[in-house]
């Protein structure tokens, strides 16, 4: 069996690395247009933010490692076409310039996602830069040693974790966002206002409702970032806009969302027999609306990866979908969120109610006993949980994996009312305060007159 993987980050790797053990007789080739492979770009703020001092060990396999498991892999090599009716493919070496042809019977497509570029004015300025692989971040690091003044536009976990990195290396900051909230996407205004709050404690600008409408500079470097509201000085730019996936060589041969995410069945199969993919070129299975979407997530692209490996052959292990679960850590804030935000909910059509309850996590007795803010959404009518946010200054963000295993199997707000957790003063109360937010969603018993009376 000939296996053909084009790319190699997170869902590649984990593909490749299962592949090559449920399979060894298999003949696995691996084309990747980069100088490096398995990247943790997560790590990116914390690499700037000097948070981690070696780099390496953001890296968590290599071709050596892969070559090990008989893996043949080809770095600074791009693969130009495919073929999927012939099953063959063109690839160009970016080294040398030659070009030439591959063939496969397993296609295996983790090409990942591209961070995306406005179209504006002044666009191709130096020292306006992208944040997503290696390279990136060691320009980033590079160009801030002499920037005073640095601009990231868009307020996702990555432009808010580097606009913290910058700060704390003396950096003036100002963070841009065409919307009205931080984070927007993942939390709801009770948990964005105050992270907000600190930002702007700390002294980071923040542009929000604003767009960026182009860029000015001398001598072609950026001095000037242009808004719809106003300009902002600017030594350095960094763009956190999104991303989109990069699906270009499977257009029109594969089923695809409106922007290019190549769409999947439960077995990582692509519309076209034979052709995987996996990771952010795809669409994922989203368990709080049941519908395909596009959320370029590392655990989604691990998963993904395992699973096209064990149903390379045969259908075999089924993908459960996913919940977006995610957690960010700014300043002395601890976040973690699953699912929808009410508000996103809402934009969903989905109609929901909410719980929100702030409490110690653990007896006022002990020592310490730090407060814990939890939300949790849920369907009017079936009580469904869809969404939960927590923040706090003590580490409690594994309790949204617990949510998050709530919502993939359709649990309701009452249950988690009554989930059996343990209790220990050291860690938290008799009623964990999970089940106390379920308790507080609790519905009122009602009692008919005649039930009245006897009671």
């Amino acid at each position: 069996m000939k296996v053909v993987v084009i790319g190699c980050t997170h869902a590649g790797t984990a593909a490749i690395a299962n592949t090559a053990k449920l399979y060894p007789e298999a003949q696995i080739t691996v084309y990747e247009r980069n100088d490096n492979i398995s990247f943790l770009s997560c790590g990116i703020a914390l690499y700037v933010g000097g948070v981690v001092k070696d780099p390496q060990g953001l890296f968590y396999s290599s071709p050596e490692q892969l070559a090990e498991l008989g893996v043949n892999t080809n770095m600074r090599h791009e693969v130009t076409s495919i073929d999927t009716d012939t099953k063959t493919l063109t690839v160009r070496n970016l080294v040398t310039g030659e070009q030439f042809d591959d063939t496969y019977d397993k296609l295996i497509v983790t090409t990942g996602s591209w961070p995306i570029i406005p179209k504006v004015e002044g666009i191709d300025l130096n020292n306006i830069l992208l944040c997503k692989n290696f390279n990136h971040s060691n320009t980033i690091i590079e160009k801030a040693k002499q920037a005073k003044r640095i601009t990231v536009v868009g307020a996702g976990y990555i432009g808010v974790e580097l606009v913290e990195a910058f700060q704390m290396n003396g950096k003036e900051v100002t963070l841009i966002d065409s919307v009205d909230r931080i984070l927007n996407k993942y939390l709801d205004p009770e948990f964005t206002e105050p992270v907000q709050q600190s930002l702007a404690d700390k002294g980071i600008k923040l542009a929000l409702e604003e767009t960026v409408t182009s860029f000015e500079g001398i001598d072609g470097k950026v001095t000037k970032v242009i808004t719809t509201k106003g300009e902002h000085e600017a030594d350095l730019v960094i763009l956190c806009i999104g991303f989109r996936p990069n699906t270009e060589l499977l257009k029109g041969q594969v089923d695809m969302l409106p922007n290019g995410a190549i769409v999947v069945n439960s077995y990582m199969e692509t519309s076209k027999k034979d052709v995987f993919a996996a990771g952010d070129s795809c669409a994922i299975h989203y368990n709080p609306t049941g519908k395909n979407s596009y959320l370029p997530l590392a655990t989604n692209a691990v998963r993904m990866g395992t699973l096209v490996a064990r149903n390379l052959v045969q259908p075999t292990t089924r993908y459960l979908g996913t919940q977006g679960t995610s957690g960010i850590k700014i300043y002395e804030n601890n976040i973690a969120a699953t699912g929808l935000t009410e508000l996103v909910a809402k934009d969903e059509g989905l109609e929901v109610e909410s719980v929100t309850m702030t409490d110690h996590y653990r007896p006022e007795f002990m020592p310490t006993f730090d407060s814990v803010t939890l939300k949790v959404v849920f369907e009017k009518t079936t009580r469904r949980i869809v969404g939960a946010q927590l923040m706090s200054e003590v580490d409690l963000t594994q309790s949204i994996n617990t949510i998050s295993v709530c919502i993939q199997n359709n649990m309701t707000v009452d249950e988690l009312g009554f989930i059996d957790f343990f209790f220990q003063p050291h860690y938290n109360k008799p009623w964990n305060f999970l089940n106390t937010a379920g308790l507080q969603a609790l519905q009122p018993i009602t009692l008919t007159e005649k039930e009245m009376a006897n009671v």
